[in-house]
């Protein structure tokens, strides 16, 4: 079972939660985590 992790941005280095849901969703599919938020995603 996930539960939310605090990650840190590799461009800006905010902080940025990484959820339970989002760990399963990028799990089921074989992403591994995001190294970036998701301001500097867009």
């Amino acid at each position: 079972m996930h539960t939310d992790r605090t990650l840190s941005c590799a461009d800006c280095s905010q902080e940025f939660t990484f959820t339970a849901s989002e760990q399963q969703f990028y799990s089921d599919r074989g992403f591994s985590d995001p190294r970036r938020c998701s301001s500097c995603r867009a």
